[in-house]
């Protein structure tokens, strides 16, 4: 490649420059604008991920690499070489030894990851791994709330946390002091909290939810209360399908999971008109309504094991499919596009990198910590969800 000499960084200023101009209309958008960004992005051994939700760019490299002028939402990050993963692993493997600790990770995690953890899969199973681990140390790959909920469970182990801003637009949608405000209106809720959610927020809480028992904790919900579902409007309103229980829903949603339109599953599904559809319930109710199969990443597991297609569309975030093709090497998974590209993934879970990992445990930090009054007042809902998830 000609001027080498200009050097990585030098290259990375001038495509943020470019992508600044873009995103201020300097220059012409075109459809074919982001193939050339990722065609490039593989020649110089980049990954480059774009963030459409917003519209916005934000750019990261490494962390040698920040330049401080890039807008959020647009991710530079260098792939590490085959051979420098092959030693993170090993050392990750050394630490998590020395430190008698068990790696958690979500199914959204990047494929490294996945492949090393002690146990992968969704917000339930990864919280009974959590109340249940004897490891000193829980290192626990996904994002914030996921790491709090581990605390809560375990208060006396250590909780790591690979990336401490590895965040979550729902959690980010529910703000305690707005719960709380909302639920003096109606001294008769009974608030049901989808797990994407802060501590302070599960403290508020009547009880807790996640994807793969929210129909079960609402079925189990006091006949004679109100109930108000939080933070995520799309998994009530499915829940509510199935339940037939009304609720007051949360004003809140998945950034990822809004992406998918009933347009844009509609063309996949014509291109693949033998493929099962299976969606997430945080996808809207145009989409779900396309879908063969509504259900949690871990349920999707057990559906794509038993069905007969040997191609099945999978309408949730895209680190999902590493688990699936592991689990049912002899199909063929199609990730569903969105409306204006194919970038169904969650940067937030994304931000957790091997080097990352490596780090958090060589460090021991970033560690999770809550007051001893949260995690107190917390902790029974939690329990009472994991109670009933039992039955």
């Amino acid at each position: 490649m000609q001027h080498r000499g200009l050097g990585l960084r030098h290259l990375i200023l001038s495509l943020e420059q470019y992508l600044v101009n873009w995103h201020a209309r300097k220059v012409p958008r075109t459809d074919y604008t982001w193939p050339v960004f990722r065609a490039l992005g593989q020649a110089l051994n980049l990954r480059l991920t774009r963030f459409c939700r917003w519209r916005i760019f934000s750019a990261v490299i490494d962390t040698t690499e920040i330049s401080p002028n890039a807008p959020a939402g647009f991710r530079v990050e260098r792939r590490t070489p085959p051979d420098q993963l092959d030693r993170l692993s090993r050392e990750i493997l050394r630490l998590k030894e020395e430190l008698n600790a068990v790696i958690l990770a979500h199914n959204y995690q990047v494929p490294e990851i996945q492949d090393l953890a002690d146990y992968v899969g969704d917000s339930l199973g990864l919280s009974q791994q959590a109340a249940d681990t004897e490891a000193d140390v829980i290192v626990f790959c996904g994002v914030h709330f996921m790491a709090e909920t581990a605390k809560i469970l375990s208060p006396e182990k250590t909780v790591l946390l690979p990336d401490r801003d590895a965040g979550c637009s729902l959690e980010e949608s529910c703000l305690p002091d707005k719960l709380r405000e909302l639920q003096e209106t109606n001294p008769n809720f009974y608030t049901i909290a989808y797990v994407n959610c802060s501590a302070e927020v599960k403290a508020l809480s009547d009880v807790i939810c996640t994807s793969g028992n929210a129909k079960k904790i609402v079925e189990a919900a006091p006949p004679d209360r109100d109930l108000l579902f939080v933070p995520d409007e799309n998994l009530g309103s499915w829940v509510t399908e199935q339940t037939g229980r009304e609720m007051t829903y949360w004003q809140g949603n998945c950034y990822v999971h809004v992406e998918w339109t009933h347009d844009s599953i509609g063309r996949i599904r014509r291109e693949h008109p033998d493929a099962p559809l299976v969606a997430h319930p945080e996808c809207t109710k145009a989409v779900r309504m396309l879908a063969d199969e509504v259900c949690s990443t871990e349920k999707m597991v057990h559906y794509c094991r038993d069905a007969k297609s040997d191609a099945i569309i999978i309408a949730t975030e895209v680190g999902m499919l590493h688990r699936l093709q592991k689990e049912c090497p002899d199909k063929q998974f199609i990730p569903a596009p969105t409306e204006k590209c194919a970038c169904n993934e969650c940067h937030f879970m994304k931000m957790n990198t091997l080097e990352k990992l490596y780090d958090c445990m060589a460090k021991r930090t970033p560690e999770v910590t809550l007051s001893p009054e949260i995690i107190e007042r917390a902790r029974l809902p939690i329990e009472r969800m994991l109670e009933i998830s039992a039955r």
